[in-house]
């Protein structure tokens, strides 16, 4: 039987993503995490500068077939060296026996109707990345998607890529799969294997690429978004979304491709059993960012939290005169007046949804990338009610670990079944929300600041606290950022 693995079910040749412009600033030189060395990522330094190919480092000798000799059959090229040198030293890790490289590499133009055929199949209008098990090749489009993702993300998104697929090709030498597994295994533990290796270029271990642990580790995750499947609940979905490729991506990242070997149907069943279930209705499950929403998803936040002293809500700007704050437009908290400022015209147009049709990713920027702003607005005032700091990098993780918090308890089960009453919630999520809210996360950060807007570089540690709350509750944040 011949199985090919794409990267995505469809990728459209106007692969155009709007990165949200940062309007949060970062802390130099410190990033804090869920692991026991706060001011690392996943155990790694936070580090800056140029992530992407080495200078002055000699091209592989790696045939690839139907090149043109171009730049991303290069880069191309020169990554599918060191990721089957990565596997040279960690096939032993998750499999007996040695480990065999792929068989075929092929690069083709999808505009051209005459040329190479991958899986079988003409490459004519395919354009993706794959793996074919049947002959054992990978190949990738190199006029479309790669030099998408290189313009959008920079070039180690298009080196995730190619871990990915090789992901799938160590899953089929090694026996790892099954071929009736869901397909959901096979590309979360090829999510995971790419997220590993991109931990062993971070560590400075790979010959031709380099990554940083700030923005190039931000981008290659931020390409997961694109990537994804809108409703994980829809039988049909396989690749999974954005929230679980990026947690695949970390747990590789962190853990090392051993842990990736474990992934399996109980593995991934057990993680969605415990994410929240939204529940889609009319329409697009947009909601409009006006005064009143953002009063009634203001409201249900109430319900979230018992404080003795909620904030109060102004919609007459995001710079309230703060004696002891400065302002974060869209969406400010000043601590001395316990009130949370709101810029309803700007919030507003960062929540639009890209228009259908318009070649951006409709779930990488929607409504919700507005509201979890002020939803971590409105956890400065639950910090500032426990005697929390607000003005230092456990108080920027806190913010995203409550805004997560909130963001289950507007799930219609997971409120039913916690102290909350329903009633009281005036606005649920729908699918798709939480990939908004880890898509800002990792391009603009100013839900995982502080009250001055202060956040922290790595946009995997903002995940990682979002998700914390997601997951765990309250407890859990206060547990982990005390």
């Amino acid at each position: 039987m011949r199985r090919t693995h794409r990267f995505a079910r469809l990728v459209v040749p106007a692969l155009t993503v709007v990165l949200l412009a940062g309007c949060a600033q970062q802390i130099e030189g410190t990033a804090v995490s869920i692991y026991d060395n706060p001011y690392a990522v996943a155990g790694l330094p936070v580090t800056s500068g140029a992530s992407g190919p080495r200078d002055g480092v000699p091209d592989a000798d790696v045939t690839v077939e139907n090149t043109d000799g171009g730049p991303v059959d290069i880069l191309a090229a020169n990554a599918i060296a060191d990721i089957e040198e990565y596997w040279r030293q960690e096939f032993g890790s998750v499999a007996r026996g040695a480990f065999r490289p792929v068989e075929t590499i092929v690069s083709w133009d999808p505009s051209d109707r005459w040329g190479p055929r991958f899986c079988g199949k003409p490459t004519y209008d395919f354009i993706n990345a794959a793996y074919c098990s049947g002959g054992d090749e990978i190949g990738w489009d190199r006029t479309f998607l790669m030099p998408q993702l290189i313009d959008s993300f920079g070039p180690m998104a298009a080196v995730m890529v190619l871990a990915h697929e090789y992901g799938h090709a160590v899953q089929h030498t090694a026996g790892l799969v099954a071929e009736d597994d869901p397909g959901i295994v096979f590309e979360q533990q090829a999510d995971c294997f790419a997220g590993a290796f991109m931990r062993h270029v971070a560590e400075g271990r790979s010959a031709h690429f380099r990554l940083d642990t700030s923005d190039g580790l931000n981008n290659v995750l931020a390409s997961m978004v694109l990537f994804r499947d809108a409703d994980p609940h829809d039988p049909d979905s396989v690749h999974g979304s954005a929230f679980e490729r990026v947690t695949a991506v970390q747990i590789g990242f962190t853990d090392g491709s051993a842990a990736c070997a474990r992934i399996d149907a109980a593995e991934v069943e057990s993680r969605r059993a415990d994410l929240p279930r939204y529940h889609g209705g009319e329409g697009d499950g947009e909601l409009p960012v006006t005064a009143e929403s953002v009063e009634m998803i203001f409201d249900s936040f109430h319900q979230v939290f018992d404080l003795e002293s909620p904030p109060a809500l102004d919609l007459s700007g995001a710079d309230l005169g703060c004696p002891d704050a400065r302002a974060t437009s869209p969406v400010s908290y000043c601590p001395a007046t316990n009130t949370v400022g709101v810029d309803v015209d700007v919030l507003a147009e960062l929540g639009t949804a890209a228009p259908s049709g318009s070649g951006f990713d409709p779930g990488v920027r929607g409504d919700y990338n507005a509201y979890v702003l002020v939803a971590s607005r409105y956890t400065l005032a639950v910090q500032r009610e426990a005697s929390q700091s607000l003005t230092e990098p456990r108080t920027a993780l806190r913010a995203a670990c409550l805004a997560g918090v909130i963001s289950a308890a507007l799930s219609p089960e997971s409120t039913v079944a916690s102290d909350v009453d329903p009633a009281e919630v005036l606005v649920w999520l729908s699918p798709g929300d939480l990939d908004e809210a880890v898509s800002g996360l990792l391009t603009d950060g100013l839900a995982a600041s502080d009250v001055n807007g202060n956040t922290v570089p790595s946009g995997f540690s903002r995940v990682d606290a979002f998700r914390t709350g997601v997951l765990g509750g309250e407890a859990a944040c206060t547990g982990r950022y005390r």
